[in-house]
């Protein structure tokens, strides 16, 4: 979908793509000098000081109080003892200020402007010692240190910085340019936890370590409660980090949801299953809405107009069944370039599902795609958001304590489920779309709003949707419901509401590294429901590289979700992580925004908003697993992407 604009983001508010004084846009390691020759000269990066202890012993300087409670504090008591342990860019150590590296670079000015101007740069070195001397939050300053690490290869270093802010600052906050908490001990833990177990070599584990945050699911800090245990890092071998699957098949199982051949099965370790005519299924879904360049929604192109669009009026749907790769690249269809449509790339790579937002209205292509490719859909109703179905105005938006409006949405939901209950393809029902993000606009402040009031009624937006899911359950039992959620914003109320719910649907996009110890965490202790992600994704553009690059970077980073996604599945992890639908198939050119600011018939490389993407910024109308070329033969090109290439094996394998 279009609007995306209000996730719980992972970067903080002044994340910048900009690049600093003296940093190097070809991407070249080190910081560049003049020798005494007046010659240029690159400095690699070494640690002044690394500290004394790899793994550092916390109690021999200083006394832990009320673990496990809101009342936590670490008290240093040896302060000279523990700076000499963690070493340089670690809180309290201060030796970045005798590094004769940082020394140089300050005194020739490379180290000027604010710190946000360092996040998304090239040049990690000039990040770390721009961080390592900031005057920001505690606990941001040490994350950002410990993040630049991290680029730098400077791995247990960075994991000795990560735990720092757990240890010292484990209630500190961090802002999102939406003014929503990021709690940055939480974040700590999530990148400890990704770094020891992507480098087992290290032989380092986290034990025991929690951050709970009672209420702390809205964007107002000031009611949170922390419930804090650090935790310890200890020595353990490589081995046992490695993940080790349960056998499920020792385990009984205790719930079964689903009358039909789809069915979701919980084992008596709580976690879930989805199975699909008695076998595992893992959902490995693409969002498809091959939107034709210079069309869009706000010149009355629907999205759903795809299923019947026929452009070559040759009795065939455009892109389910005429496309073809562009395999050189030259954007022209060559002899050695057949047409073979969407639907079998897309069997080709491995997927098995794809989500339709609202209803459909090509019954005869679904059933083509289920029995030619056996593909199946998530078939969804958008329940109000974007003001569809309700019959709201769009910049009120829908309010969903409206007695009439409520009908309204609950007839398109009996309309959907009654038409398509049967089909064989109908894999789960699927409520709203991140619609807790449901904002109401005002013309008269130019703000364009979500067509919705949910962000503002969240509690009658979930009761709605749980009452609305049990209506489905009483038309079709066969078939699970979802309900899809932006993140985990406002999680703690939707789990009060989820006894229809059998899903927990989530638009997540949290950055390389998957979705984070917490996320999982959060989702089996609040809601104890399988999850869905129901978007996912990634832009395969980078401000100031080539596309090679770009692409690169985009499989880089669903690599590490769909990993995290099975690293959660049944039998490992959190155990309820039942699969994703990567966001999304192919780029539309419409997503930047309406017009005349912005052109459907030009791919916009400008930025929509900061986030954890791999140039620090959403570009909206990049982030299809395949692209349209130059335009010029929409909707039929394809040029498929890296990221194409690598599901097509972790799909297929």
């Amino acid at each position: 979908m279009k609007t995306r604009a209000l996730f719980l983001l992972f970067f903080l508010c002044g994340t910048a793509a900009a690049r600093a004084a003296g940093s190097d846009d070809g991407g070249a390691p080190g910081v560049e000098m003049l020798n005494s020759h007046g010659e240029t000269m690159e400095l690699a990066f070494k640690l002044y000081d690394p500290g004394a202890e790899t793994i550092v012993d916390y109690s021999r300087y200083g006394k832990f109080e009320g673990i496990g409670t809101d009342h936590y504090e670490y008290r240093v008591a040896d302060r000279k003892g523990l700076a000499a342990a963690v070493g340089e860019g670690i809180y309290p150590n201060g030796s970045v200020y005798k590094d004769p590296v940082y020394r140089m670079i300050v005194t020739k000015g490379k180290l000027s402007g604010s710190q946000w101007d360092y996040v998304n740069i090239d040049n990690q070195d000039l990040s770390f010692y721009k961080w390592a001397t900031a005057h920001d939050t505690p606990a941001v300053q040490q994350f950002y240190a410990a993040l630049a690490l991290e680029k730098l290869g400077e791995t247990a270093q960075a994991i000795k910085a990560y735990y720092a802010v757990v240890v010292h600052f484990p209630k500190q906050i961090g802002w999102t340019i939406w003014h929503t908490p990021l709690y940055m001990g939480r974040l700590a833990i999530d990148r400890i936890d990704y770094l020891t177990r992507k480098h087992p070599e290290l032989g380092i584990k986290l034990v025991d370590a929690d951050i709970v945050v009672e209420n702390g699911y809205n964007s107002a800090p000031a009611d949170d409660r922390f419930t804090v245990n650090p935790g310890r890092l200890v020595k353990a071998d490589p081995e046992e980090l490695k993940p080790r699957p349960a056998n499920l098949a020792k385990l009984a199982i205790t719930k079964t949801v689903g009358t039909g051949s789809v069915q979701l099965l919980q084992f008596q370790n709580h976690h879930w299953q989805l199975r699909v005519d008695g076998k595992p299924f893992m959902v490995k879904g693409v969002a498809y809405g091959p939107t034709p360049v210079g069309k869009t929604p706000d010149q009355g192109y629907n999205l759903d107009s795809w299923m019947t669009t026929d452009l070559d009026a040759n009795g065939k749907i455009d892109g389910p069944y005429d496309s073809w790769v562009d395999k050189n690249k030259n954007n022209r269809q060559d002899p050695d370039e057949p047409t073979v449509g969407d639907f079998a790339l897309m069997k080709q790579m491995g997927v098995n599902t794809i989500r339709l937002y609202h209803h459909a209205m090509n019954k005869e292509l679904l059933r083509g795609l289920y029995k030619e490719y056996g593909i199946r859909v998530i078939m969804g109703d958008l329940l109000g958001m974007y003001a569809v179905g309700s019959g709201a105005e769009w910049f009120k938006g829908t309010d969903y304590t409206n007695p009439a409006q409520r009908e309204l949405m609950k007839e398109s939901v009996r309309q959907m489920v009654n038409e398509y209950k049967d089909e064989p393809y109908i894999l789960m029902w699927m409520l709203g779309n991140e619609s807790n993000y449901g904002e109401a606009g005002d013309p008269k402040k130019d703000k364009v709003g979500f067509g919705s009031q949910a962000r503002t009624q969240p509690e009658a937006l979930y009761q709605f949707s749980d009452e609305v899911a049990g209506l489905i359950k009483t038309i079709d039992p066969k078939h699970p419901v979802g309900f899809s959620n932006g993140d985990t914003l406002t999680l703690d109320i939707l789990a009060r509401h989820l006894s229809n719910i059998d899903v927990l649907g989530v638009n997540a996009y949290r950055g390389a590294a998957g979705f984070g110890r917490s996320f999982w965490q959060d989702t089996r202790r609040l809601a104890d429901k399988p999850v869905l992600f129901t978007e996912y994704g990634c832009p395969a553009y980078y401000s100031g590289k080539d596309a090679d690059w770009g692409e690169e970077k985009q499989a880089e980073y669903l690599r590490g979700n769909w990993e995290d996604i099975l690293n959660n599945a049944a039998g490992l992890g959190a155990g309820n992580a039942i699969g994703g639908v990567v966001f999304e198939f192919v780029d539309e050119w419409w997503k930047a925004g309406p017009p005349p600011q912005f052109s459907p018939s030009t791919q916009e490389t400008v930025g929509q908003f900061r986030a954890d993407f791999p140039d620090g910024w959403m570009h909206e109308e990049w982030l299809g697993l395949t692209s349209q070329g130059n335009g010029g033969h929409s909707p039929f090109l394809r040029q498929t992407r890296k990221s194409y290439e690598y599901f097509k094996k972790a799909w297929r394998d």
